[in-house]
Order: structure tokens, then C-alpha cells, then sequence
């Protein structure tokens, strides 16, 4: 019998090298008996699905490309597909840019989630690093925009954190208690919502608790190199100059992570 507590899904779609390495980082900093891994390709149709059939410590599941579908919406089903055959406690999404540092990684997150029964999800919003000058600056800019909108009497904006843009866990780092996705009849995807938007406010509105972590905290235990998929596959982007900035970014996160040193571990693997 299994004693497995959580099943963690991971769509992937065409980022093999970062895929790699995300795997492996799990496989390394990660207690085989606590999670089962479900990883959903996106019909990435490259090596990367070659890598992942080579695994057996990992449970694939390859979903094929649905005509007109969006990369949101391909990735919120990809997790729905794979909610079906979730049997833990506990479920938790990731993305291939979701790096974990540490064995604590995981305990952690159960630990938070279990300090109250009524606590439905915990998780990250933005996982970053910013200087307490940018977040102030952005916390002042913020609440001017709100008075100002308030003074002209409009309410269709999108000011981040607010009616339809609230605030959620987001599928990069969110854990969930199993038994109420089951018991409320929820999934990832909902028209063309991002993924796990309508389940917390769901959740929200059934009364639970969705928590989220201190970014300072949580980035003890893994980092989200936010947009990798995108910055590594141009064509899913529409601004240039966005792509050759993230890319800078993506290696300087990399490095970080001793990225060439996990990658040339094959010994991860099995």
C-alpha cells in the first residue's frame, strides 16, 4: 500500500533541458516514499518526451494538442487530466520552471497546509525577489490607481488583486487538500480562466482558507523562474524584447541552481 501524501503534477511542454533539470532536483531533494510524480506532455513532440518515457520513478501521461486551444487553457486541462488520477491527500502543481533547493522543500509545504483543517490551499502568487524600494513604489502606485478609479466612478480596470484579477494561488507552487476538489467538483481549468484561478475562489466562497507564503520564505525552499516556457519557446510570445530579457534571466536563475553540474548527473534519473 502506498503512503504516499502528495502527487505532484507537472505539465511540460517543450523546455527539455529545464524539464531535466526540474525532475532531477525533485528526484534529489525529495523523499520517494511522500510524493508520486505525474508529469502531463503538452504533445511537446521533442526529446523532452523521449526523457520523460526513459523515467521509471515517474508516472507520464501524454495528452495530445487540441485545435484552437490556448497555452493557458492547454495547461489548466493538462492538470485536469491528471487530477483524475490523483489518490493522495494532497495534489500539488508545478511548473518545469519550479526549482526545489532543499529536502524541506516539501515537508514544509504539508506543514503549512495542515495547521488547520479549514485550510483548503497554500501556495505562491508571485514567487520573486524584489527590493523593499520596488515593492513599496509598486504598493503606493497601486493604491493611487485605486483612488483614482474609485474618483472617476470606473469599475472595469484590471488593477492586480482586485474583482476579476484577485488575487490566487497560482499553479507554479499551489498545494490543495485533495478531499475538497473532490467534494466540490473542481478542476483547474474553467472556460478560459489560467489555471486554479475559479478553484480558489471557489474555495473561497465554500469558506475555506487559501494561504499564501511569504515569497521570502518560501524562496528558502524552491524559485520559480517566472515565464521560462515562453522565454525558451519564442513563437509562444508576441514581444521580442521581453524573450531577450527573460533569456538573461533564465541563465543567471540557472547558474544559481548549478544547473550544469544536475544536468550531467544522469545518475537522477533512475
Amino acid at each position: 500500500m502506498s503512503t504516499a501524501q502528495v502527487t505532484i503534477l507537472i505539465p511540460n511542454y517543450k523546455t527539455p533541458q529545464l524539464t531535466k533539470l526540474c525532475l532531477r532536483l525533485i528526484r534529489k531533494h525529495t523523499d520517494s516514499h511522500l510524493a508520486k510524480i505525474l508529469v502531463i506532455d503538452n504533445d511537446s513532440r521533442d526529446e523532452s518526451v523521449h526523457y520523460l518515457r526513459s523515467l521509471k520513478w515517474i508516472e507520464l501521461m501524454e495528452r495530445l494538442h487540441v485545435s484552437g486551444e490556448s497555452p493557458a487553457l492547454s495547461h489548466s486541462r493538462a492538470l485536469d487530466l491528471a487530477l483524475e488520477h490523483v489518490d493522495t491527500p494532497y495534489v500539488l502543481s508545478i511548473h518545469t520552471d519550479t526549482l526545489v533547493r532543499n529536502r524541506e522543500w516539501l515537508p514544509f509545504l504539508l506543514s503549512e497546509i495542515q495547521k488547520n483543517p479549514n485550510i483548503a490551499g497554500v501556495g505562491s502568487w508571485k514567487l520573486e525577489r524584489k527590493p523593499l524600494w520596488k515593492k513599496a513604489i509598486k504598493f503606493i502606485e497601486r493604491g493611487s490607481q485605486q483612488i483614482y478609479f474609485r474618483l472617476i466612478g470606473k469599475k472595469q480596470h484590471a488593477l492586480e488583486g482586485l474583482d476579476h484579477n484577485h488575487y490566487y494561488l497560482r499553479s507554479h507552487c499551489a498545494l490543495y487538500r485533495m478531499d475538497l476538489i473532490k467534494k466540490n467538483h473542481l478542476g483547474f481549468s474553467d472556460g478560459e480562466e489560467v489555471a486554479g484561478k475559479a478553484m480558489h475562489r471557489k474555495l473561497v466562497e465554500l469558506g475555506y482558507q487559501m494561504n499564501f507564503l511569504d515569497s521570502g520564505i518560501l524562496l528558502n525552499y524552491m524559485d520559480h523562474i517566472n515565464h521560462a516556457t515562453t522565454v525558451l519557446n519564442p513563437s509562444l510570445s508576441r514581444k521580442e524584447r521581453s524573450v531577450v530579457k527573460g533569456l538573461k534571466r533564465v541563465q543567471k536563475s540557472l547558474q544559481e541552481f548549478h544547473s550544469d553540474t544536475i544536468l550531467q548527473d544522469a545518475s537522477l534519473d533512475f
